[in-house]
């Protein structure tokens, strides 16, 4: 889809793979992509006449002085919050890549001053956007599948299964504290909140580094480029976390990034009193309905479908949506709220603080084996009843 008239001005803060990815959903929502800023200038002028887009920004004043309408983050996680304070003092809207913050007290500040300003701020927790989701969770919210018993599921790839495998995700000072989780973990966790309606309040976790050590990488994610120079590794790559909710009810995930074979398979499963819903994003055009009689496929777009379900449908039935349309919605979504306009299911900055509780608490849980609180002041604060 190319930029109608009107439409919103985005630059772009980034280069990497995330960031041409964003550049796509971009574009297909509509917006008119106005420029890039890269990590140096010359950075910036090579994706600019890579992207097709008219301008390499210099520097992050050059952008800003430019004033698009919103600004998408799309850079290495420490630099994340230097970056989005920087766009909501300028007074201007953004999609910031998750996570929001390395650490929790930074991500509190920066939805502090998302609010303050009154600017728009999304996270692309983009699976919530996938309509066999939303159909989901429409039927849980009708009640069709009942009160929710039990939430599972996992987040397996295999991008770092091998010993001669690196990123910059794996050093804490670029990635943060928690590399698995905070990568691939943080969605699975909001996808199922978003989904069952349960909100986690506490987590007990394990967590293991496969490989002690790893080359220093020398180019993006999933690229395979290292140096021969090797360093320790100080972040997991599996994370094993059982989640308790308000309501009591118990959800559980395996998350690992050396599971071979496995690519980017996210597997959710709502099991409730009166039916069970399954959601793997590998197979997105299905999924699986299971009550005591039987079970049933549903695909998308036929039959009776959701309202939430319908808005998402892009294209005809048997013609397959994917991620990239996931991603579109998504941002179509976010230039609507910057309209003034509301749109269900939207991932805020709030929704990113969220996440950056999780990952705190899991974080604290594996290094002390407590049930820890998720969203308290001090994740060291946890009770008796959740140690038991």
């Amino acid at each position: 889809m190319s930029a109608r008239p009107g439409s919103l001005r985005v630059a772009i803060i980034g280069t990497g793979m995330i960031a041409a990815a964003h550049l796509r959903a971009a574009r297909d929502a509509g917006a008119a992509v106005v420029g890039v800023l890269g990590s140096r200038p010359e950075r910036s002028l090579e994706a600019a006449e890579q992207w097709g887009v008219t301008t390499g920004y210099p520097s992050l004043r050059e952008l800003l002085e430019a004033r698009p309408e919103v600004v998408h983050i799309c850079t290495p996680n420490d630099t994340h919050i230097d970056f989005a304070h920087a766009v909501v003092e300028a007074g201007l809207h953004m999609v910031v890549e998750k996570p929001i913050a390395t650490g929790l007290t930074e991500a509190r500040e920066l939805a502090a001053a998302v609010h303050a300003a009154g600017t728009v701020a999304t996270v692309p927790y983009v699976y919530r956007y996938h309509p066999l989701v939303r159909e989901i969770r429409s039927r849980r919210q009708s009640g069709d599948l009942g009160e929710p018993l039990l939430v599972h599921g996992s987040y397996l790839q295999d991008w770092l299964v091998s010993p001669d495998a690196s990123t910059w995700r794996i050093d804490p000072r670029t990635g943060g504290a928690s590399r698995a989780f905070a990568d691939i973990g943080s969605h699975w966790a909001d996808l199922a909140e978003f989904v069952s309606g349960e909100r986690f309040t506490a987590v007990t976790a394990s967590t293991s580094i496969v490989h002690p050590t790893r080359p220093v990488a020398s180019g993006p994610s999933f690229s395979g480029d290292v140096y021969g120079e090797r360093v320790l590794v100080e972040t997991e790559d599996i994370a094993v976390a059982t989640f308790r909710t308000e309501r009591g009810v118990l959800a559980n995930t395996v998350i690992s990034q050396v599971s071979a074979g496995r690519k980017n398979r996210l597997w959710l499963e709502l099991d409730g009193s009166l039916g069970s819903a399954v959601f793997d994003q590998e197979q997105p055009e299905s999924v699986w309905f299971g009550s005591e009689q039987g079970a049933t496929v549903v695909r998308r777009g036929e039959g009776g479908v959701a309202d939430d379900q319908k808005r998402l449908n892009r294209v005809p039935p048997g013609h397959p949506q994917g991620w990239p349309d996931a991603f579109a919605a998504f941002c179509a979504d976010t230039y609507a709220a910057v309209r003034g306009e509301q749109r269900t299911g939207l991932p805020t900055v709030d929704d990113g603080l969220r996440s950056v509780e999780i990952i705190d608490a899991l974080l604290h849980s594996a290094a002390t084996g407590d049930w820890t609180g998720i969203g308290a002041t001090d994740a060291a604060l946890t009770t008796e009843t959740e140690k038991s």
